[in-house]
């Protein structure tokens, strides 16, 4: 003998069913990707939801158990609740039918509609989620035991399977995934800020050799020299710190903080023997030292100054914790008063600009905004060579990376001047600050 459940209370009971079908669904969808990062963001601001997800996310296998468990008993109950009603009204036939309906209807308003939801708006509905399963694994205890032996039983299958259920919850990033992140998120970011975030990113990319001073640029004081010229060259280099060494600098001495000199009372005693009792102690790097190293080197050591030397110990060039700190935040502007020569200059006449083939392409490449190749030669004058292979006559052009370079002034082996065009649809202007 039927029960007669009437058709009113019979439709409500199923709508009912089909609107905890699209919760228990959704809510998987939302928690399974909402962002962990945001998410334990939110939580460490006190948020309440945000802290009982992460929390839940911290054993997926719980949460999955619990939500399945959940949405099966759901939809188990609106297909028996629909197939015994449609046998009341026209017997297997009518059942049959009633299954079909059941199903296509389940998979639009109990599956797809909500988890596609979900998966454009996962916060809010995590949340909500996050709420319910909290007080059905705290409070409902035969949901909870339940819960855990389905995940008892499910874990040791994939523990057959090589697999370990707590090993899940890492979500660790790498250097390439956030890099890519940040390119992502630089519209919601100040364009410096953004370019300082991806240039820490970078640095372990970078070696202190791609940002020395090369050695035939170092300004260092000669001991060997009169001491007429040692003052001279002290006054007209405009740095604090400078190299002190006998006829080359591969035979280095040690580094003079200028500062200590004009300490001395009384000049009239200075001498270049003197002066070598105020030097510092070398301190030499590995050409090959990536710059993020460098960094930590620099503060543990406590230097600010090094001699970059090659693998048989010839000293390449210096480099120092501003040429550093520039890599990532751009160029400083106390620098010395002659520093700016290697600084691009418009060329009023031919259009373009005027560019010293001895600057550093990395440099060039910062201050300009160009994109000039940096996996090669650290200068110039070095791209343009390798570009080439023989040294070139006045007037020869060529194309680095679609730039225009036309060699305007030689010396020697040497390119000393070039004009530089950039590409078609590119404007180059100078970084603010340079």
């Amino acid at each position: 003998m039927g029960i007669d459940i009437p058709p009113g209370a019979l439709l409500g009971f199923v709508v009912f069913l089909l609107l905890c079908s699209a919760f228990f669904s959704g809510t998987e969808t939302a928690l399974m990707s909402v962002n962990r990062y945001r998410l334990r963001h939110l939580a460490s601001t006190g948020h309440r939801g945000a802290r009982f997800a992460e929390s839940l996310l911290k054993r997926p296998d719980r949460l999955i158990g619990v939500i399945l468990f959940c949405n099966n008993l759901v939809n188990n109950a609106l297909a028996g609740v629909v197939t015994v009603a449609m046998l009341q009204l026209g017997g297997p036939a009518a059942a049959a039918i009633g299954t079909v309906a059941v199903t296509v209807v389940v998979l639009i308003f109990g599956e797809v509609t909500p988890k596609t939801y979900a998966a454009v708006r996962p916060e809010r509905t995590a949340f909500i989620g996050a709420y319910f399963y909290h007080f059905l694994l705290r409070f409902l205890l035969p949901i909870s035991w339940s819960v855990a032996l389905i995940t008892f039983f499910s874990n040791g299958m994939l523990r057959l399977l090589g697999m370990r259920p707590e090993d899940s919850a890492g979500h660790n990033l790498t250097i390439e995934e956030l890099r890519t992140m940040l390119a992502e998120s630089g519209a919601l970011l100040p364009r410096k800020r953004h370019e300082i975030m991806m240039r820490v990113l970078e640095l372990g990319e970078i070696t202190v050799e791609d940002i020395m001073i090369p050695q035939s640029e170092v300004v260092g004081i000669d001991l060997t020299d009169d001491w007429d010229r040692i003052i001279t060259t002290i006054r007209s280099s405009g740095y604090t710190r400078l190299p002190v060494y006998r006829e080359a600098i591969d035979n280095v001495v040690g580094l003079l903080h200028v500062k200590r000199l004009i300490a001395q009372a009384d000049s009239t005693t200075l001498s270049p023997a003197t002066l070598e009792t105020l030097l510092d102690e070398p301190y030499f790097v590995p050409e090959a030292t990536p710059l993020n190293k460098q960094l930590v080197q620099f503060q543990r050591s406590r230097q600010r100054t090094a001699f970059v030397v090659d693998e048989y110990g010839d000293i390449q060039g210096i480099v120092t914790l501003e040429d550093l700190l520039e890599e990532i935040v751009g160029e400083f502007t106390s620098e010395p008063a002659d520093a700016g020569a290697g600084i691009p200059r418009p060329d009023e006449t031919a259009g373009g600009y005027l560019v010293d083939a001895s600057a550093n392409v990395r440099v060039l490449n910062r201050t300009m905004h160009w994109q000039l190749p940096t996996d090669g030669p650290k200068t110039l004058n070095g791209l343009i060579l390798e570009k080439l292979g023989a040294i070139p006559r006045q007037g020869t052009s060529l194309t680095l990376n679609g730039y225009t370079v036309e060699i305007l002034q030689t010396r020697g082996n040497v390119v000393e001047t070039v004009r530089v065009r950039a590409p078609a649809g590119t404007s180059p202007q100078l970084a603010p600050g340079s």
